[in-house]
């Protein structure tokens, strides 16, 4: 057994630096990240994400779940052009196992294809418009056991994705994402290795649909290829603060590291990109949750090619009624960023 465990850890290692194209920002939709709460707190969650979010930003967080919890967001892009929808669902097997479940869909819906708009004698019928999307879907199969060694929970994601161009284009894809956690004292630090095998997605293309378009405009026909996405990994430190009998704070620091070259990052150099980020959450009596914080330090340049740097600021509210959690994110607002206003909304609830 260890044998073939070995020899299946080289043949990913070896996958992760063959010719198979090593596309930078591929399956980039998986990095927006799952839970209006942890989007209003610029994704700093890595080690305090203890609900059913933690599929995906922390899967050994899972063993510290109480009750079964379900989740749905759903999350409006660039002015209602793209949506972004979640459902999660987690539960505690026993006292040290917990099992977790997610999928989330990215997509653009109603896009007009106008290929045949234009018949060959240059007639125009707008009856030959049709409709189509693009959108891409992941599948998370989760799997966290309580204190493997020396106190350190362990976790674990299977990943499936599905991604589709209409009827133009599609993809499948697996990979695997492992985290820890672990208690010291009043601090908690965690890890996870997202794509840890690296994620594999196989394209295929119909020809059928666009061939005749791209040899009458001269274009340059796509070629049935596989994109491999390297490792990145995040870690964090978090803590809990007592203030008074109605007011606890939460506040954690989080560092993301790629590994797929130079990125528009705090720092970065030709192999590895880093980012921090950072949030913290004041709650009143159980009820009420306010949030605020801050991230995606990119490099920019003005117009007279002086570089300086931009962040974006994320703030969120939560409300707890009973068994039922609503959560709302506001995020790119103000002039910090370079996209527009997106509004969040998550609701969780709470199997008795």
């Amino acid at each position: 057994m260890y044998n073939n465990l070995k020899y299946l850890f080289f043949f990913f290692v070896f996958l992760s630096y063959s010719g198979i194209s090593q596309t930078k920002y591929s399956n980039e939709f998986l990095k927006i990240g799952a839970g209006a709460r942890s989007l209003s707190l610029s994704k700093a969650v890595v080690a305090s994400s203890a609900n059913s979010s933690s599929v995906y930003w922390n899967p050994s967080a899972l063993v510290d779940l109480s009750k079964t919890e379900m989740e749905l967001m759903h999350a409006s892009y660039f002015s209602g052009i793209a949506n972004y929808d979640q459902f999660s669902y987690a539960k505690k097997v026993n006292e040290s196992e917990a099992v977790g479940f997610m999928f989330l869909r990215f997509g653009v819906d109603d896009i007009m294809n106008t290929s045949n708009l234009i018949d060959n004698e240059g007639n125009v019928d707008y009856n030959e418009i049709e409709l189509f999307s693009t959108a891409d879907y992941a599948f998370f199969f989760s799997y966290a056991r309580k204190d493997i060694v020396k106190g350190f929970d362990i976790g674990g994601n299977l990943k499936l994705i599905y991604r589709q161009i209409g009827d133009f284009a599609k993809a499948w894809g697996f990979g695997f994402d492992l985290s820890t956690q672990k208690q010291f004292g009043k601090w908690k630090v965690a890890g996870i290795a997202r794509d840890a095998s690296s994620t594999y997605n196989s394209w295929v293309f119909n020809m059928e649909n666009f061939e005749e378009v791209y040899n009458q405009t001269g274009n340059e026909l796509p070629e049935n290829s596989t994109e491999l996405t390297l490792p990145s990994l995040q870690t964090g430190i978090a803590r809990n603060i007592y203030i008074n009998d109605n007011f606890t704070a939460h506040t954690e620091l989080d560092f993301v590291i790629h590994i797929d070259g130079e990125r528009n990052t705090l720092i970065s150099s030709d192999n590895i990109s880093f980012n921090p980020h950072f949030g913290t959450e004041i709650r009143y009596k159980e009820l009420v949750d306010f949030r605020f914080g801050i991230g995606d330090f990119t490099k920019e340049t003005d117009f007279n090619n002086e570089k300086y740097f931009t962040m974006q600021p994320n703030i969120g509210i939560g409300f707890q009624f009973d068994n039922i959690r609503i959560d709302y994110a506001l995020t790119n607002f103000g002039d910090q960023s370079t996209g527009l206003y997106s509004n969040l909304f998550a609701l969780r609830y709470t199997l008795k």
